[in-house]
């Protein structure tokens, strides 16, 4: 879909409620192909967290605060998304993930895990998604599930993943306020 400035395109990944459109989503997860510098979209009384997930990285002004240079290495940036934000390509197009929720209704944290081996999420409380980089697998209550380079699923419970190489993902926690 495009964006709300129009100013690129966006993968829509999830969003609450159902079918909802920019105005009236309570969150939101997306992928965006960034291939020029330039202002991001305003979105009144929602928080924003930006990860690079491919490309060299960007350098965002956002405004009250000094610039930040963005990059795969990163720790995801949150940041109001009702604040003015612009964007320099640090060298050439990059792919973000960005999650957006309605401040006061929901909260969310993203976190940047790599795994290897098995290991164990616990998944209860609200909406938890995971976003692979790689190949892996996710076991909960008897159901196994493989996902690929950027596939992302729906996790609840305890959860087990498993992954033969080190595997970048990232863990997208969504609560109701």
């Amino acid at each position: 879909m495009p964006w709300k400035n129009g100013g690129g395109e966006t993968t829509e990944v999830a969003v609450f409620p159902e079918d909802a459109d920019l105005a009236g989503f309570g969150w939101r997860v997306s992928m965006a192909t960034v291939a020029s510098d330039g202002p991001f979209s305003v979105f009144p009384g929602i928080d924003r967290t930006l990860s690079i997930l491919s490309g060299e990285g960007i350098v965002l002004d956002i405004a009250g605060r000094a610039p930040v240079v963005l990059t795969r290495s990163s720790a995801p940036l949150a940041f109001p998304a009702d604040a003015a934000t612009s964007a320099r390509l640090v060298s050439g197009t990059i792919t973000d993930l960005n999650v957006m929720t309605r401040r006061g209704q929901w909260s969310h944290r993203v976190e940047h895990r790599r795994f290897e081996g098995e290991h164990h999420i616990d998944a209860e409380g609200g909406v938890t998604l995971l976003l692979s980089l790689g190949n892996l697998r996710i076991d909960s209550a008897g159901h196994a599930k493989e996902l690929g380079h950027l596939d992302c699923a729906f996790i609840g419970g305890i959860v087990t993943i498993t992954s033969d190489v080190p595997t970048e993902t990232y863990i997208i926690r969504i609560v109701e306020n």
